[in-house]
């Protein structure tokens, strides 16, 4: 049962004229998630960006500067689904590309299907990127009672084309949105009808929302690129507008939030879902590294929490060490659920609603057999073995630079870093602390006892948009 401090909404029904009963609804859950946003590409950490929707709701909610993500998309959504690392999944290499037969496990039970034993109406819209080659691996097959977004990622804003093949979908069929509308407005729309049909006061919600936003291409409505006319760079200016775009769709949500009564009782978690892209256009500054690197710049996600009334502490930066599998654990806690079964995600609802010290003290990274690296973290010490990836430097804000002095440079063997002391790692110290590395690479070792092989098919092209009629579909594997 939820402690009577965070239980807020309730509503006393008359049973007879002698007994009353109290029912206390839990809270609304509205999960964003930001697609390669940058460190340093939103207000709150880089005064040059215009995000004010999203500074407000961070500033007056808690902002989570210790929230570790995947280096990239799937395996972070992964993640959120389920409570588990990728290695323990089998996504953790790389992404589902369209053509790859590749999904998340089924026989994973997802958050949505443990909220909707709860009582919870349950709703997803935006970008799944988590298997669509059967229809089983799709979100109304996997705890949803509603769909509307795309399979895929990187396709485009306007005519959800990717590789010639036609990605957008509501439930199970072919939607076509307005035509020439913006992706971040196309699903603000949606996730407001929502709100609309939802009674606030009945029943719980749970809202998913992965919006496309800031994934590339690199699109964006003119109005959002001008904000940023002194930008030299225009793949930065329609970067940048592209995160505005993005903050304006979550301030028209968050204000049918409030119109509708739903912020008296709900909880706003925002995330990305893996570092920004610095090759493109985002920019991570102070970390090191980018999107698909082991580095900070790659797995520390912009994130924040917000409440009216169920945090207990607000308006401050928490450093606590929280990671993407604890969301699964954390949110099942709030809704009222058991937290029996045991995965690798931790609860961390105190640490983010009162400022106490986190539930766990490690966490993994990664570990890919296929890319043969692997990252850990065991307290304030981070232990990478092999490459972190392609992108190992500091990339700077326009005019852009070449990526770095150092990508050129190759690694082996294990780098150490202390990143209470070093959070932008600039300084490996394992050659100075080996017994420390001794101690990181065992409980390495431990987990990687516990790793299934990455599943990674080869692409098959009976899945090629071509034999559906040029639509990204299911029924191919």
């Amino acid at each position: 049962m939820l402690p009577l401090k965070n239980i807020v909404l309730c509503m006393i029904v008359i049973v007879t004229t002698l007994t009353t009963t109290i029912w206390c609804l839990p809270p609304h859950i509205i999960f964003i998630v930001a697609d390669d946003l940058g460190w340093n590409d939103v207000g709150w950490h880089n005064d040059q960006m215009y995000t004010p929707n999203l500074d407000k709701l961070a500033k007056n909610g808690v902002i989570l500067n210790s929230s570790y993500v995947q280096p990239v998309c799937t395996p972070s959504r992964n993640c959120f689904m389920t409570g588990y690392y990728p290695f323990h999944t089998g996504l953790q290499h790389e992404v589902i590309h369209p053509l790859m037969p590749g999904y998340l496990p089924s026989n994973f039970t997802l958050l949505p299907e443990k909220l909707k034993t709860l009582g919870y109406t349950t709703h997803i819209v935006g970008k799944w990127h988590l298997g669509f080659c059967n229809k089983k691996y799709t979100p109304t097959y996997r705890g949803f009672d509603s769909f509307m977004g795309y399979y895929n990622g990187a396709e485009d804003y306007y005519t959800h084309v990717r590789d010639d093949g036609y990605d957008w979908r509501w439930n199970t069929s072919i939607y076509h949105p307005p035509r020439n509308k913006y992706s971040a407005e196309i699903i603000a729309d949606q996730a407001i009808n929502i709100l609309h049909r939802v009674d606030p006061d009945i029943q719980p919600l749970y809202l998913y929302l992965p919006f496309q936003s800031v994934h590339d291409p690199l699109q964006v409505p003119e109005r959002y690129e001008n904000i940023y006319s002194n930008i030299t760079s225009k793949e930065r200016r329609t970067y940048c507008g592209m995160v505005s775009a993005l903050d304006e769709a979550v301030g028209n949500i968050t204000q049918v939030l409030k119109s509708r009564g739903f912020m008296k009782n709900a909880l706003i978690v925002f995330t990305t879902d893996n570092g920004g892209p610095t090759y493109l256009a985002a920019n991570n500054l102070p970390l090191r590294g980018a999107k698909t690197t082991l580095w900070e710049g790659g797995t520390k996600g912009v994130s924040f929490v917000y409440s009216e009334n169920l945090l207990s502490k607000t308006g401050y930066i928490n450093t606590e060490m929280i990671h993407a599998v604890d969301w699964f654990p954390t949110l099942l806690y709030l809704a009222g659920g058991k937290l029996g079964e045991s995965m690798d995600g931790v609860n961390q609802w105190k640490t983010i609603s009162e400022g106490k010290l986190s539930a766990r003290n490690e966490f993994i990274y990664n570990i890919d057999d296929i890319a043969n690296n692997a990252a850990i973290r065991v307290g304030k010490y981070k232990l990478i073995q092999g490459s972190p990836g392609s992108h190992n430097g500091w990339t700077p804000l326009p005019p852009l630079m070449d990526d770095d002095s150092a990508k050129n440079k190759t690694f082996s063997g294990y780098q150490l870093f202390d990143i209470e002391n070093d959070p932008t790692e600039h300084y490996d110290i394992a050659d100075q602390c080996p017994d420390t590395v001794q101690q990181l690479i065992s409980r390495l070792k431990h987990y990687r006892t516990t790793m299934v092989p990455a599943h990674f098919p080869n692409n098959d092209k009976r899945g090629d948009p071509i034999n559906f009629d040029w639509v990204w579909s299911s029924g191919w594997c």
